[in-house]
């Protein structure tokens, strides 16, 4: 095992117990209920569902057959669940909890969101919203609702630093640039701002379906009137492979055909082994390379070009 498996493991685990001890879910009984925390959770699918059976609550919750009969027998011996006959199949049964039963769930239910409640209120705002986050974000990973789509839009308010602040911190962090790239592009994107020009400039955010920005393509011009620039591509790490990178290089290359321009120019660092790809097969050419030292380093300078 790699240290930093090893270490990842770790950060879950701690995270597992902290979360496990705050929220109370070591006591033998849930939020001062008769209930245990996989009681609860049955209770909590009968309360949300019409008509459920056995069978569909046990593989929402991916319980144990025995263990979930057991908790059913229970509900139905104190008088918080009835069942009957499913017309449909003859061999299942429809579930519901009894009126007494829903009052018994809207108790619990109750006390939980006053327990969790308290837990919010105890924290200060910005780690309040820092706890909020990364729980939103945890249900998305294990909810299962990653991105499965890319779109372009135009910038918004916010966007051109949140460009600048990712780059900065992808770049640092997957090739070493120190912070002389952060000031250039924090430059080249005040003078986009400062200069554009509908006619010979654009730029596009890509956006998951769930809102999430993808990466970034600006094009504009270059030092001659037949000449832009394609400049400050970048994706984000767990979005490459999904065709981001391709669609705002295609984009950009229709768009400055579609402005008139006769070439289209970039610069990269041949470190950037997955852009140089996207640029090739975009149909741009390497033109130049040199060895310069930039942003801390040296780097392999490299100038390509596609004629329009």
């Amino acid at each position: 095992m790699t240290k930093q498996r090893e270490s990842d493991i770790a950060t879950l685990r701690a995270f597992n117990r902290i979360y496990t001890l705050r929220l109370g879910l070591l006591q033998a009984k849930l939020d001062k209920s008769p209930f245990t925390l996989s009681e609860a959770r049955v209770l909590y699918e009968l309360a949300q569902r019409t008509d459920p059976t056995a069978a569909e609550i046990g593989r929402v919750l991916h319980l144990d057959r025995a263990q979930l009969s057991r908790t059913l027998k229970r509900f139905a011996a104190a008088g918080l669940l009835t069942s009957r006959d499913d017309p449909a199949h003859g061999r299942h049964q429809l579930l519901a909890l009894t009126s007494e039963g829903r009052a018994t769930f809207q108790a619990l239910e109750a006390e939980t969101c006053k327990v969790v409640g308290g837990l919010l209120e105890s924290l200060p705002a910005l780690r309040r919203n820092r706890l909020l986050t990364a729980a939103s974000d945890i249900v998305d990973v294990f909810a299962a609702v990653s991105p499965s789509s890319i779109a372009l839009r135009s910038l918004q308010p916010g966007d051109l630093g949140m460009v600048i602040a990712r780059q900065a911190i992808l770049y640092a962090r997957e090739y070493g640039y120190n912070s002389d790239y952060e000031a250039l592009i924090a430059g080249i994107l005040a003078d986009f701002h400062r200069n554009f020009d509908p006619a010979r400039d654009d730029a596009w955010i890509a956006e998951c379906d769930n809102g999430q920005m993808a990466g970034s393509i600006f094009l504009v011009r270059g030092d001659q009137p037949e000449l832009g620039k394609l400049r400050l591509l970048y994706v984000e790490p767990e979005m490459r492979g999904m065709g981001a990178g391709k669609l705002l290089v295609e984009s950009c290359v229709s768009r400055a055909r579609a402005l008139g321009y006769r070439r289209l120019e970039l610069w990269t660092d041949s470190q950037l082994a997955q852009a140089r790809r996207l640029y090739e097969r975009a149909g741009f050419s390497r033109v130049d390379v040199r060895q310069e030292r930039f942003f801390g380093q040296d780097i392999g300078s490299e100038t390509w070009i596609i004629d329009l």
